[in-house]
């Protein structure tokens, strides 16, 4: 099995690039977040997933080991195959995978191609307990933590007030307020948090 290529990035498709390892063309699979971070005619390193099936060896490839772990576990659930996978942590870095599982977020996995409301809700019922050791670079918990004071709660109220479920809410304000860093204003936050919201 494959584990690792390095090589020279021959050409970049759409979901996938081909990766010249001396001489050898691989033809690798990949989400719109590693792909976009490669150089073309570059060199550059991609840890890889192999998938044996019937009629073919698939080659998926990742830029970092969160993104490759996230792809394991997500091909662990029914009805998720390599491609809506990779569709999923196109539309979700593994940071907002997890603040959609804390939040119960249907509608973040719905903008994934190939996740319908059906499947969207069997990720969040079979990850929930499954996303705790996964490495995102944030902890996990089964509950996002409301924001004790200050901006965030009151954008959390805001949005609140306007008729947005709370977990929703809380997932939109934790993205907003983690984006515009440190001491945001509270119309930046409510801008932000909405703009999550509408996608």
């Amino acid at each position: 099995m494959i584990a690792k290529l390095t090589g020279r990035i021959e050409a970049v498709e759409d979901g996938r690039c081909v990766v010249d390892v001396n001489g050898v063309g691989y033809l690798v699979q990949a989400s719109t977040r590693t792909l976009a971070g490669l150089p073309s005619g570059g060199t550059a390193a991609l840890l890889i997933e192999t998938q044996v099936r019937e009629d073919a060896i698939v080659l998926y490839g990742f830029a970092d080991a969160a993104e490759r772990d996230w792809f394991r576990l997500l091909t662990t659930v029914q009805g998720v195959g390599g491609k809506v996978a990779l569709g999923i942590l196109s539309a979700l870095s593994p940071r907002d995978l997890v603040a959609a599982i804390q939040a119960g977020d249907k509608g973040s996995l719905t903008r994934a191609p190939g996740v319908g409301p059906k499947l969207a809700i069997r990720l969040l019922t079979e990850l929930r307990d499954k996303a705790g050791g996964m490495p995102v670079g944030v902890a996990f918990s089964p509950t996002i933590p409301t924001p004790a004071g200050g901006v965030a709660a009151d954008a959390l109220s805001a949005l609140l007030n306007l008729g947005y479920r709370r977990p929703e809410a809380q997932a939109a304000v934790a993205r907003a307020t983690d984006r515009l860093g440190a001491s945001p204003a509270l119309d930046q936050v409510i801008r932000e948090s909405l703009k999550e919201l509408a996608r």
